[in-house]
């Protein structure tokens, strides 16, 4: 069984047992989380489709981390004009583990 969430403003593909790496979340290492913005079910050939989102359905997940991504860097170069700027970012993620999908 997999589902399709929203969160932070992004969608993502998730089944039982996977980790995957979102947007920050404000929830402390170790915390159970439940999201409730579900968008698709799926369970082998059968599908359900929120519109635009799946009623009753919601994922469990636990806090495993929280971390920064690798450094982005943004370079701008305007050619003959003397400029130069060079800027870098790192996002912060908040890993989870997906404990069940309930839908």
């Amino acid at each position: 069984m997999y589902a399709v969430i929203k969160t932070g403003g992004k969608q993502y593909k998730v089944a039982a047992g996977e980790k995957i790496k979102v947007e920050q979340i404000a929830a402390d290492v170790g915390q159970e989380i439940v999201i409730d913005q579900i968008l698709a079910v799926g369970n082998g050939a059968e599908l359900k489709v929120g519109t635009p989102l799946v009623a009753g359905a919601s994922i469990t997940a636990k806090v495993v981390s929280h971390g920064r991504h690798d450094k982005v860097r943004i370079f701008k170069l305007r050619r003959r004009k003397h400029y130069k700027k060079s800027q870098g970012h790192r996002q912060n993620f908040t890993e989870l583990e997906i404990s069940a999908v309930n839908g």
